[in-house]
């Protein structure tokens, strides 16, 4: 073979291992001209969805370049929504589903997500997270995860797996190896988890045999260090972990999928093309990037940088002749699944608020306290969300609860604003409550200082006030009414607006 020839034979193998993004709802020149080239997936995120029917015309414009193209979508519903971003999701979050611990409930809310998917025509999804989220204290998983029991959590992964893939949309189980007891954001930096061998078996890999055994197809490496097994490298560029631990303890033959790879993790140590060719040569099949660096120069330069790797010496052919194998054959396992997925259109929010609301969970002094027959002033406390959630996506019960009782008023609170003192709880909370009800909304107290001060002095000032808490219930207020929703999706707000202005709906 020429080595122009070689070379171009090179650099498709390369493309065929990259899952990039891009910026628009139509899909750029680059990106038709890169799957004419060789590039086998793309990824889709918030920026490149307005409707279903829009998807669906841009997956088609971009399968006709190549009909078996991977189409990937970072959905989990819940608080991390891609498809619903600018109304928030119609469905809730795992932790919302493995509170209620209905398998059968979790696999067809599952099921509704993967119609719509189908419908727009994705082909896989980066979900569900199988982490056990044993640390309440994780900045990046929470109420992502179905819970902290790996029990609870294996038996709802399994579930989605299953209703998802039932409706035609290939799931991938992440964060592997479990990024559920970490208390470092991976976005940022390298978290550890520092559990050893015996307690990292019990507690965060049967969630990830369980999605084995569902028949998952793909799993999604996680930027963790877990000395156990790899003292020097984070999970994604760790053969001992992605070939040792995924492939011959846990039996997957599947496609491996790295999480972003230019998250901060693993590019301020190696850069995004060093981390690139690492992660390759770890064991990755498929290299997910473009959720921040969405450029055609991004793609060229990790496809440089892994031919030169090859040439260089650094990274074997046979591994990236290997890993782009794998992304052919799930590539036609998923063209198949779609082909063979449920018919039908989704059932709309049905079932997601038939979830939402069976999640809600009240104290005895909240159903005392309603159902509110007068319109409240709602003071919603907001933390700052991890990149994972849409800064776009609303949350929060004001806006719901105003639609069933008009002339409630709200206000939205952050941490830096009262710190400042740009805002007083007094003058914006209290005050404006004067005579009327008042609905504290939370989104994890428990791992926000200022926020649980904030509860515990409006609490203190009107002992009658209802707190509503969209995160993990990790705190408690004395004798206060409180609600707990177990995430903060469109339905988990609008579940709680129903309980709070009908309290036989909780």
């Amino acid at each position: 073979m020429s080595s122009s020839k070689h070379s171009s034979e090179l650099r498709r193998l390369a493309l065929s291992v990259l899952q990039p993004g891009f910026v628009g709802t139509e899909a750029p020149d680059w990106i038709l001209r890169d799957i004419g080239d060789g590039l086998a997936s793309v990824v889709l995120f918030s920026r490149n969805i307005v409707s279903t029917d829009q998807v669906a015309r841009l997956t088609a414009q971009l399968r006709a370049e190549n009909p078996d193209l991977i189409v990937a979508v970072d959905e989990e519903a819940g608080d991390v929504t891609r498809i619903e971003s600018a109304t928030g999701s119609s469905r809730p979050g795992n932790f919302a589903l493995g509170t209620v611990d209905d398998a059968q409930l979790t696999e067809a809310v599952a099921a509704d997500l993967g119609r719509q998917l189908r419908t727009a025509g994705v082909s896989l999804d980066y979900a569900p997270s199988a982490d056990v989220n044993s640390n309440p204290d994780n900045p990046i998983i929470g109420v992502r995860s179905f819970g902290s029991d790996p029990d609870v959590v294996s038996r709802h992964t399994a579930a989605w797996i299953r209703g998802l893939q039932a409706a035609g949309v290939a799931a991938c189980a992440k964060h592997f190896p479990g990024h559920g007891d970490v208390a470092v954001d991976s976005h940022h930096d390298l978290p550890s988890y520092p559990a050893g061998r015996d307690e990292i078996a019990a507690q965060a890999l049967p969630p990830f045999r369980a999605a084995v055994a569902a028949g998952v197809r793909a799993v999604m490496s996680g930027h963790l260090l877990v000395p156990a097994y790899d003292p020097d490298l984070p999970a994604t560029l760790s053969r001992r972990i992605l070939h040792g631990l995924l492939r011959e303890e846990l039996g997957f033959d599947g496609l491996i999928v790295s999480d972003a790879i230019e998250m901060g993790a693993v590019t301020r140590r190696y850069g995004i093309d060093g981390a690139t060719v690492k992660a390759v040569a770890a064991g990755v099949d498929a290299v997910c990037v473009g959720g921040e660096s969405a450029e055609e120069a991004t793609v060229a330069l990790l496809a440089k940088a892994l031919t030169a790797a090859v040439t260089g010496g650094e990274l074997p052919e046979e591994r990236l002749a290997e890993a782009a194998g794998r992304v052919r054959e799930f590539a036609r396992w998923s063209a198949g699944l779609r082909a063979a997925g449920a018919a039908g259109e989704p059932a709309g929010d049905g079932i997601g608020r038939v979830a939402a609301r069976r999640a809600v969970r009240l104290t005895g002094a909240a159903r005392a306290a309603l159902p509110l027959t007068a319109a409240p002033h709602v003071v919603e406390l907001a933390p700052v969300t991890n990149m994972a959630i849409g800064k776009e996506t609303p949350w929060g019960v004001a806006e719901p609860l105003r639609e069933r009782l008009p002339g409630t008023t709200s206000v939205r609170v952050r941490g830096q604003e009262l710190e400042e003192g740009t805002v007083a709880l007094e003058s914006c909370a209290l005050e404006p409550a004067a005579g009327r009800p008042l609905v504290i909304v939370a989104r994890d107290a428990a791992r926000h200082a200022w926020m649980s001060r904030a509860v515990t002095g409006l609490t203190a000032a009107r002992p009658d006030a209802i707190v509503v808490e969209m995160g993990l219930p990790g705190t408690t207020f004395a004798a206060a009414a409180q609600i707990f929703t177990h995430g903060a999706s469109a339905a988990s707000g609008l579940a709680a607006a129903e309980v709070l202005t009908d309290v036989s709906a909780g």
